[in-house]
């Protein structure tokens, strides 16, 4: 089970911290994927970071302002938002992949296992 939190409202150039939070399984043996979702518009993938935390993907919108970090003691994935834009707001999504790095980091939400509920960003202009 993954539950995130964290989400909000703040003003553009901004920062927002989202966590989320695993149960029931081994944290350390997934890879962690980041997706967002606004009403209109395809969900869109963020990025990934693979068992370790050692590798990351970061898609082309969000490379330079967005961070994954996780915590395998305290089995919690990080995304880091720096420097948010109004076209950042969306539903944030953790998902978690027992697949090799090669299958999720392309981003394909069916090599994902879990999923998160989804959290709330806003951001004003």
């Amino acid at each position: 089970q993954l539950v995130e939190s964290g989400g909000g409202l703040v003003q553009a150039g901004g920062s927002l911290r989202l966590s989320c939070a695993a149960s029931g399984g081994t944290f350390s043996s997934y890879g962690m994927g980041w997706f967002r979702h606004t009403p209109g518009k395809e969900r869109e993938f963020v990025g990934v970071i693979n068992r370790s935390g050692v590798i990351k993907y970061y898609a082309d919108s969000v490379k330079g302002r967005f961070t994954f970090s996780r915590d395998n003691v305290k089995n919690t994935a990080y995304l880091q938002m720096n420097s948010l834009k109004p076209e950042d707001t969306a539903v944030y999504y953790c998902a978690a992949s027992a697949r090799y790095y090669s299958t999720y980091s392309t981003g394909n939400p069916d090599e994902f296992d879990y999923w998160g509920q989804g959290t709330q960003v806003t951001v004003s202009s």
